[in-house]
This record gives structure tokens, C-alpha cells and sequence, in this order.
């Protein structure tokens, strides 16, 4: 590595005007290589030396920040190593002393890991010294098989096979074909959305979460799942429904999730990053990450090679007038790149490093595809790059598993899938904010407005650069008249609620206040249906010309629910016993033809409410384990996806998930069952 960095910095030397190795007056070839070594051999050591030093220093910066000053630092390093060799005849201009300790950084990288994997011993004694380092503080590492969740966000099952017929993922392929692993579908609960399926599967309940955003009459506030502080308040509220930290309470990970899980180290975790102080750990997987210059190097390029390929696709989208097709500019194409390329590297390296380190438990997220889904389309060729993409990572951490310590199982979900189709607001002029106002008689803008996308990355970018994370036009207590209705939008499912009514709202009082409005939307082309709470069958679906169902009464394929597939009654009455679902629940028009919903946000994929391919995620699992659902069951809803996964845990012969596997085990078999809707009339 000495070697290669000493001929690196005699190439540039000779390629930058800036950057000279030797005196004014000339100096021999010889004198001007053992300069050259004298200065990589300084540069080397200050690196291995200092460097880790200015990292603990820069823990106050903000995370992405760190990258850009990563260049200026490592240049200063070799600045300080060109003054201090003792030819005393090298030197740089600062602006070059930051390209040529880059372009070393990266070089000493590269050929350090070149050597490594030529030997195979050596590959192995690095690991584990890495491994040793990061296991230094901890307890001994378990014997028994530690177990791996990888989160591919927003990929559906369908998705999956069509990426394996197309031969975009050979690894997934490779496990499938040998095979290694079963592929599993899953049906997802009403509110089909990270927040709702990440808290079900990580805490083993999802009560009370109806959709990705939403009003809560008892407080005044807006809860959004991306956001750090609601993140927060649904972890705990999940905690103490179950009286379980949760999935990865013993001796757990969490990497770039929305919640924790209960673990004890978290990297990009969105309900931690809300702490303040040394509680919060969430940031420290960037620092990990950047702590190596040539990591810095690799991802900002990666940065800007995503960033320009995403400008590229979106002007060919519109001279190709593509439909259909929502903006993708302003600072869209940066906010693409953080989650393909920076989340994405840090993440993986993480797990890596959690592998390595012999930990029992991880769970990590990669949100890459759910993000460029939603403006590109769920089968969009820039989608099919990004899943190319996600399958390499998959085989990086199947090559760090062979190097760890102990066996890993690797376990491959996803929390949801995406549906294809137009914006509600492209297709009909208005959003749905607008049709409300218009059903009950209050002016509407001449011009639509656009509704917010709630992709997730966008608050994690916020959070790493530790910038407010309250979304623009959203306000914790809503301002205006309190005469007026909040809507609200999570992919296709709407959200209407009326702020200064305390109480849910039963139908007949939504009729007295507003005559037109439960006809206006229940018979709009865009619309599916809709749910209401009735004071006289406790709760009624409406669909258009007047057809209405009383939830208690509801079955699959009859009525406004025929188009909407197996499992629609059941999670719509789940959500009306949520003692926060919203005055009116409305779902989008669905087409089963085609799979086609209409968003409510600025979205070509979305998901959040019912029908089609948003619905139906996968479990893909190795065949050590026990089959997630006996032949012929279907697994439904994610608090069932979590029973499943803390039986493969039990399953394990490490360290046992503190629960009473009895009453899990009980509820595993136990069918959904609604609350009587009288009942929770009364309760409400």
C-alpha cells in the first residue's frame, strides 16, 4: 500500500502544476522517489493516526456535512505530511493538497482491499481484527446462528419475480434456484405504508395507526410517520401496548429504520434521532461510515453520478411527454441520491459491520427503490437500475456473513409493495382537499394545489442534517377557520377530519353539517369508498349511486369492497376500531385490471390504502427455517409477519427474545377478529 501510494503521488505530481516533489532547482529521479515515499509514508501514518482523533472531534457536525469536510481534512493531513517530510522540497497549493490526498485515499483503499482478497487468510485475519475492534466492549460472541432482516422498501412480491425472470437480481435468483431460500407473499394491513407495517413487524403492534399521516382530535397534532418526533410517540405507544421492547431487544441492531426494535445500537434510526444528547446514537453510523477518506471519495462520486442521472431521466421522461409523469425537480435529484447512494452505502456497511462483529439480531432498511418507485413508476426502467443495485448489496453482506464469526441467516422482506397510476389531481383537475371543500360549500382555489409526496427519505435527509423535520404547509395544530375540514393524504388513502368536533363524527352529524358531502365524494369516478362511523350499525362503507354496507356486515368482493381483493372487510374493520381513525376514510378508485390506483399525493407508485400490488409485499427466508404460514394459509397484516420472525429468533440457539412466547403463540393462530361495533361506539 506504501508502494502504490508513493507511485500515486509521483503520477500526480506530474499531472497537477500545483503539486511539486521536488526543489526549484531540479532534483535526481532518485531523490524525487524517496521524497515521494517519504510524504506517502507520512501521509499514512497521520492518516491512521489523527485521523480518528478529528473524527471524534467533528461529532457535533452534522452527518452529511462530515462528508464534504472529509476532503478538506484529509487534505490537510497531507498538507501537514508534505511540510513535515524531511527533503523539505514537496509542496501543494491547498486546493490541490484535497485532490491528491483523495485521489491517494482512494488508491490506498483499493489496493488494500486488492491484497486482502487475493489471501485469503489475510482477508480473514482483517475481518476479524475488525471484528475484534468492534466487539472490544461487548460481551463474547454467541455460538449459535445470528439472524439478518433486510428490508427492501416498497418492493412488492410480484416485483420480485419479475426482477428474477428478468435476470436483474442473481442473487435473489441464486436463492431461489439452488435453493437456499422460499418466497413468501404477505397481505398488508388497510394502512399499506412503512410506518404502519415497520411498527407492526419491529413492535408487534400497529394499533391506532390509520394511515402515514393523520389528525388527532385529543391533541391538536398532526402525526407523520416520518417524522422524528411522531416516530418517537408511536414506538412508545406500540411499547406499551405490548409490554415488549421488541424484535431486536436482545442484543439487537437497527440500521436506517423508522423505529428501533428495542435494539441497543441504532444507525439512521428515525424514533432516536428525536433524542437529545448522548441518548441519541442514530447519527453514528455516518461517522463510522466517513471515518474512512475512501469511503468519503466513493460515495460523493456515487452522489453525483445519481444525482445527474436522475436530471437525465427526468428530461427524457419530458421530451418523450411520458404519462404518466409528476415533477422530479428542485431538490428532488439530491434527495434521490441520499437514499440510493449515501443511506444505501451506509447501511450496508453497517450491517457489515454488525456481522463481523458476531451480533445476534439486525434489522436494516434500504429505501432506494420505494423512493425513485414513486416518481419513476414501480416498473420504470430507472426502478429496475435501482433493484440491480439492492441485489449487489445483498451480496456484499452474503460475503461478509461467510467471514463473521458465527452462521447468519439472511431473511429478505419488504414492508409493502406500490401500485401504478395517476395522480388524482392529473386526472381530475382538483385534489381531493379540493373536492371537499367543494362538498361542503367552501370556496375552492381556481388552481389546484399540489399535496406533498411522503416518501421517507425526505425526513431522513432532514435529520442527518439535523434541519427541522416538519414537513412544508404542515403544522403540528392547524391554523384557519376550525370550521373548516383537515384533509389529509397517505398515497391513495384519504384522511378527512373535522377539527373542532372533538369526537369522531357519526354520519348522520357529517349529513346535518354538511349536506352534499358524503355524496360528492362517495360518487366521484376517482373514489372507491368510503368509511364512516353510524350511529345506527356503528359503521358503514358508502360507494357510489348509494350503495352502503354496514362494517359489521362487510365481506370481501360484495359491494364498494368487490374490487379491492381477498382481505379487504377484515382491514377495513380493523381501522374503524382505531380509537384515531379519521371522521371520513376515503380510499381511491381502483382498477383490477391493470392494478392502476390514484394517488392523493404527487406520485406515480404509491401505497398507503387498498388495491393492487401496494398490498402485497414478501418474506423471502431461508429453508433452515420453519415455513412462515402452514400450505394453504395466507399471512396477513405485519404484527403477523412479527410473530413470525421471533419464532425464527426461538428457533435460534443464541440468546432468547424476552417474551411470553405462550400468548404470541396463542395469537399466531388466532384469526383477526374486529371489536363490536357498538362496542366501540361507546368507547368512542
Amino acid at each position: 500500500m506504501w508502494a502504490a501510494s508513493t507511485v500515486t503521488m509521483l503520477a500526480l505530481a506530474g499531472l497537477l502544476p500545483d503539486f511539486q516533489l521536488q526543489s526549484a532547482d531540479g532534483d535526481s529521479a532518485t531523490r524525487i522517489a524517496v521524497t515521494a515515499a517519504l510524504g506517502a509514508g507520512a501521509f499514512g501514518l497521520l492518516s491512521a493516526l489523527v485521523w480518528p482523533l478529528l473524527v471524534r472531534l467533528l461529532l457535533l457536525v452534522p452527518a452529511l456535512l462530515l462528508g464534504l469536510l472529509v476532503f478538506f481534512l484529509n487534505g490537510s493531513l497531507l498538507w501537514l505530511a508534505l511540510r513535515i517530510n524531511p527533503s523539505g522540497d514537496s509542496a501543494a497549493a491547498p486546493e490541490t493538497a484535497v485532490i491528491v490526498a483523495a485521489v491517494m485515499s482512494a488508491v490506498a483503499s483499493a489496493t488494500g482491499a486488492a491484497l486482502a482478497v487475493r489471501d485469503d487468510d489475510a482477508y480473514r485475519r482483517r475481518l476479524l481484527r475488525l471484528a475484534t475492534r468492534r466487539r472490544r466492549h461487548g460481551p463474547p460472541c454467541p455460538a449459535g446462528p445470528g439472524t439478518v432482516f433486510l428490508q427492501l422498501d416498497g418492493v412488492g412480491h410480484d416485483v420480485l419475480r419479475g426482477a428474477v425472470a428478468k435476470e436483474l437480481m442473481p442473487t435473489v435468483a441464486r436463492w431461489l434456484g439452488e435453493p437456499t431460500h422460499r418466497l413468501t407473499p404477505w397481505r398488508t394491513d388497510w394502512s399499506s405504508q412503512t410506518g404502519a407495517s415497520q411498527l407492526g413487524i419491529l413492535h408487534g403492534s400497529n394499533h391506532d395507526v390509520p394511515a402515514f399521516r393523520w389528525y388527532e382530535k385529543d391533541t391538536g397534532e398532526v402525526m407523520v410517520c416520518n417524522r422524528p418526533s411522531s416516530a418517537a410517540e408511536l414506538q412508545r405507544r406500540a411499547v406499551a401496548r405490548t409490554h415488549d421492547g421488541g424484535l431486536l431487544s436482545a442484543d439487537g441492531a437497527g440500521r436506517g429504520n423508522l423505529f428501533s426494535g428495542g435494539a441497543d445500537e441504532n444507525a439512521l434510526v428515525l424514533s432516536v434521532s428525536a433524542r437529545i444528547g448522548r441518548a441519541n446514537r442514530s447519527r453514528a453510523g455516518y461517522f463510522a461510515y466517513f471515518s474512512d477518506p475512501a469511503n468519503a471519495v466513493r460515495t460523493a462520486l456515487s452522489f453525483v453520478a445519481e444525482a445527474g442521472r436522475e436530471i437525465g431521466q427526468s428530461v427524457r421522461a419530458r421530451l418523450r411527454k411520458q404519462r404518466p409523469r409528476v415533477s422530479r425537480g428542485g431538490l428532488y435529484p439530491f434527495v434521490r441520491a441520499f437514499a440510493t447512494v449515501v443511506e444505501r452505502d451506509v447501511v450496508v456497511a453497517a450491517v457489515m459491520g454488525d456481522l463481523l462483529a458476531g451480533r445476534t439480531t439486525v434489522y436494516a432498511d434500504l429505501v432506494a427503490y420505494d423512493e425513485v418507485a414513486h416518481h419513476s413508476g414501480p416498473a420504470s426502467r430507472d426502478a429496475e437500475k435501482v433493484l440491480q443495485r439492492l441485489d449487489r448489496s445483498l451480496a456484499l453482506i452474503e460475503k461478509a456473513a461467510e467471514h463473521a464469526p458465527r452462521p447468519y441467516r439472511i431473511v429478505v422482506l419488504s414492508d409493502h409493495g406500490q401500485s401504478p397510476g395517476e395522480t388524482f389531481r392529473s386526472r381530475y383537475g382538483l385534489t381531493l382537499g379540493d373536492l371537499v371543500r367543494a362538498g361542503c360549500g367552501l370556496p375552492v382555489p381556481r388552481r389546484a394545489r399540489r399535496t406533498r409526496s411522503g416518501a421517507e427519505a425526505r425526513n431522513a435527509v432532514r435529520a442527518a442534517l439535523r434541519r427541522p423535520v416538519e414537513e412544508g404547509g404542515e403544522q403540528h395544530r392547524p391554523s384557519g377557520r376550525r370550521s373548516e375540514p383537515i384533509v389529509l393524504a397517505s398515497g391513495n388513502l384519504g384522511l378527512v377530519s373535522f377539527p373542532d368536533v372533538p369526537h369522531r363524527m357519526t354520519r348522520e352529524e357529517i349529513d346535518a353539517r354538511h349536506p352534499a358531502l358524503l355524496a360528492t365524494l362517495a360518487n366521484h369516478p376517482g373514489v372507491g369508498f368510503l368509511l364512516v362511523r353510524s350511529e345506527e350499525h356503528g359503521g358503514v362503507v358508502l360507494g357510489a349511486r348509494g350503495a352502503e354496507i354496514p362494517v359489521g356486515e362487510l365481506a370481501d368482493g360484495r359491494g364498494p369492497l368487490a374490487a379491492f381483493g381477498p382481505g379487504a372487510a377484515d382491514a377495513v374493520r380493523r381501522t374503524h376500531s382505531f380509537p384515531h381513525a379519521a371522521d371520513i376514510m376515503v380510499n381511491s378508485f381502483h382498477d383490477p385490471a391493470d392494478g392502476e390506483v390514484l394517488a392523493f399525493e404527487e406520485q406515480i407508485g404509491s401505497h398507503g390504502g387498498l388495491g393492487g400490488a401496494q398490498n402485497r409485499p414478501f418474506l423471502l427466508s431461508p429453508l433452515v427455517l420453519s415455513a412462515p404460514v402452514a400450505d394453504g394459509a395466507d399471512l396477513v397484516g405485519a404484527e403477523h409477519v412479527h410473530r413470525v420472525l421471533r419464532r425464527w429468533l426461538r428457533e435460534a440457539d443464541g440468546p432468547q427474545v424476552p417474551v411470553d412466547d405462550s400468548r404470541y403463540e396463542a395469537l399466531e393462530s388466532a384469526p383477526f377478529t374486529a371489536p363490536d361495533p357498538a362496542v366501540q361506539d361507546k368507547s368512542a
